[in-house]
């Protein structure tokens, strides 16, 4: 979705700092271990990036946020003892007052598609550190999600199902998603 929007709309793209994250294929290979060290280096990236996209004159489209990264993967992995319950707070502390600076999106996107959706999705891909992922890891997420989404109210929400939307290379899907998206841009 971010290559469409900043194709369609010139916005100025913000991608996910998944190759900077040094421990992210330890932390695939044992989440216990690497799950503190992989979502540090997760929001030291993304704090990092929403300071540029604040000062940034352009619009900027972000493909996962901060607020992601503490609220649903940071979460998930407290959650199930993955991170220890210092670990926790000692991030949410940080994150905290990573907030304070932080300005709100002006709109929050949410991109709804099934697990089987998103596994399909992950294996076209083809990034060789997600192959393993677990199908409950990707269901508990997305409950994560669900919740989360029913708790945001930093900005506006546009939600759009993706399931079955080819909005790169079906005209119609593409301008389905442009109405959508047209108020918000105004």
């Amino acid at each position: 979705m971010v290559d469409f929007l900043c194709q369609t709309y010139g916005f100025v793209p913000f991608m996910e700092p998944n190759r900077l994250n040094p421990y992210l294929d330890d932390f695939y290979a044992d989440m216990g271990q690497w799950a503190f060290h992989s979502q540090i280096s997760f929001l030291s990236h993304k704090f990092r990036l929403h300071m540029e996209l604040m000062a940034e004159p352009s619009t900027v489209v972000q493909d996962r946020t901060i607020y992601e990264d503490a609220e649903i993967f940071a979460r998930y992995l407290h959650e199930r003892g993955l991170m220890a319950d210092r670990d926790w707070a000692t991030y949410c502390h940080l994150y905290e007052a990573m907030q304070q600076a932080l300005a709100p999106p002006d709109l929050l996107l949410v991109l709804r598609c099934s697990v089987r959706g998103l596994r399909r999705r992950i294996k076209q891909r083809g990034r060789p550190n997600e192959r393993a992922i677990p199908l409950k890891y990707l269901k508990e997420l997305n409950t994560l999600y669900e919740g989360w989404f029913g708790r945001w109210d930093l900005s506006p929400v546009l939600e759009i199902n993706t399931e079955r939307l080819d909005y790169i290379s079906d005209l119609v899907h593409r301008l389905e998603v442009q109405r959508a998206l047209e108020p918000f841009l105004e």
